[in-house]
């Protein structure tokens, strides 16, 4: 596995939409830009990126929990493929192995881990969806942190990112569940 670079991001939110205080609400991502070995190619086997998926789940969401003050509520995860690969690529990544050692590194995480993967071109950005750790429905959990590189993903490579957030939106008021 070949990494570029990792980047950490680290957003603090202490005011809702309309200026009032509220509880502070961090939100953190952490980002690898590495080498995509299967670009230009076209290949059926891609286990390569479900163990790479592993080592950068561990060590994306370690990063995170060293700076995180406070348990995590919420978790995602999300890809940016450079333009010779394919989205499958960054799904490869994310779904069969990298969950499993961001929930260790968090201490747990029953629900899904929302997910989110695209291709594009150098310095684009993604919507990081964020969603309860444990609990699928609690809806003031379900957020986004935009997410993105200014020299990456190359055509060869893809940014990985893992997110964490400290707890639900400001003023969330949509309610834990369908009716």
């Amino acid at each position: 596995m070949k990494i570029r670079k990792t980047l950490l991001i680290e957003e603090t939110v202490e005011t809702d939409e309309f200026g009032a205080a509220c509880d502070p609400l961090i939100r953190m991502a952490a980002l690898a830009v590495l080498e995509n070995p299967f670009a230009g190619i076209d290949a059926d086997d891609l286990s390569e990126l479900f163990e790479m998926g592993a080592r950068l789940g561990d060590r994306l969401a370690g990063q995170i929990m060293h700076r995180l003050d406070g348990a995590p509520t919420g978790y995602g995860k999300a890809a940016i493929v450079g333009s010779e690969g394919v989205a499958e690529h960054g799904a490869a990544l994310l779904h069969p192995m990298l969950g499993k050692p961001v929930r260790a590194a968090i201490g747990g995480g029953k629900a899904l881990m929302p997910s989110n993967v695209k291709v594009a071109a150098l310095g684009d950005t993604i919507d990081l969806p964020l969603g309860h750790k444990d609990e699928a429905w609690a809806f003031n959990f379900i957020d986004t942190l935009s997410v993105g590189i200014a020299d990456a993903p190359r055509a060869n490579e893809i940014v990985l990112c893992v997110g964490i957030a400290s707890g639900a939106r400001p003023r969330a008021r949509v309610g834990d569940g369908p009716r």
